[in-house]
């Protein structure tokens, strides 16, 4: 039986790649990171390993800084949109306990 994950989370791409993918220098990916907009895993050598997501992540937080965006700007709205993605999580969990009878 096959072991079903998304390969998009799998953190597997240098920094060096996704600059050539994103059209951004390493210092702004970097940059990124020190403000806490993308968390790249780390080698027990020190490099950073990417995914697919952090590389979307990367173009979506460019494109909103080109639009006029501050860093503090963009990570409040990632909390918050998590914190919505949290709730709507819990309410399906209670929702489908509720629809089978489980109790915790």
């Amino acid at each position: 039986m096959a072991v079903a994950y998304n390969y998009k989370e799998k953190k597997v791409i240098t920094i060096g790649v996704v600059s050539e993918l994103t059209g951004l220098s390493e210092r702004q990916i970097r940059y990124y990171e020190e403000r806490k907009l993308i968390f790249p895993e780390r080698t027990k050598g020190g490099t950073r390993k990417f995914s697919f997501q952090d590389v979307e992540r990367l173009v979506d937080i460019a494109n909103k800084m080109e639009d006029g965006m501050q860093t503090f700007e963009i990570r409040k709205m990632e909390k918050k949109k998590q914190h919505k993605n949290e709730l709507r999580d819990r309410m399906l969990k209670g929702q489908i306990n509720a629809a089978f009878n489980i109790r915790k």
